[in-house]
């Protein structure tokens, strides 16, 4: 019987972690594409590595319980990945210099696909189909549509500014004139400097604006000597 077990666990074996590696592509595609540092590699490896350590845990819950005279927890191993996928995880969020905060997404992606990779090695193919099913929708299809239809909130984007003005220029009435020109202002900070004032702020705007003409709109404004632009996505 048990002979007979391990050659079915074999093949069971194989399915699951040829499943696993689609699974992590389908995954680190997504984050591939948008040029991040862990992509498509690290997500095939984590889910990959996720399955097998739970098939393995599963696997050996069965096999070698007569052997310890105890119930042995198959769910030890995998929640031993999850704190580990933690660190992982934290290691991708950064702090920009403008307060904004990044690799947050791809940081939830890592710790998905060691979930979708343990819940194929638990055995549950329909539900680790139906979480990449919503995984998918939630980061390609919700933002487009939220893009289309969603609040005016969701449409804008944040864009980093330097403008560097003549010493003699009204702040108040500068600020007055950007936010005139339909841009936002948030996070503003003023610093005199030797020969010019500089103020430094996040400038939000339509997603279809292009950074450039950003750059060229505030380069018009009477009273700028030099405009920095970055945007922050």
């Amino acid at each position: 019987m048990k002979e007979l077990f391990i050659e079915f666990t074999r093949y069971d074996v194989l399915f699951k972690l040829s499943f696993a590696a689609v699974a992590g592509i389908v995954i680190g595609l997504e984050r591939e594409l948008k040029g991040k540092p862990l992509g498509l590699k690290t997500c095939l490896i984590i889910s990959v590595m996720a399955c097998l350590l739970t098939t393995v845990s599963y696997e050996s819950a069965f096999l070698y319980a007569k052997e310890y005279s105890r119930p042995m927890d198959p769910g030890r191993i995998p929640s031993y990945i999850i704190s580990g996928i933690g660190f992982l995880g934290a290691g991708v969020i950064m702090r920009r210099g403008n307060e904004a905060i990044s690799g947050l997404t791809t940081a939830s992606l890592v710790l998905a696909s060691a979930g979708i990779g343990i819940t194929i090695g638990a055995g549950f193919y329909i539900e680790a189909l139906a979480g990449i099913s919503f995984l998918i929708f939630g980061i390609k299809v919700i933002p487009f549509l939220f893009d289309k239809m969603g609040p005016k909130k969701l449409k804008e984007k944040e864009i980093k500014v330097k403008l560097f003005l003549e010493k003699s220029t009204n702040l108040t009435e500068m600020i007055k004139e950007i936010k005139g020109r339909k841009l936002g202002v948030k996070h503003l900070k003023v610093k005199e400097e030797t020969d010019d004032i500089l103020i430094s702020c996040l400038v939000t705007t339509y997603k279809g604006i292009y950074t450039t003409d950003i750059y060229y709109e505030l380069k018009s404004i009477n009273g700028v000597n030099q405009v920095e632009v970055e945007s922050v996505e």
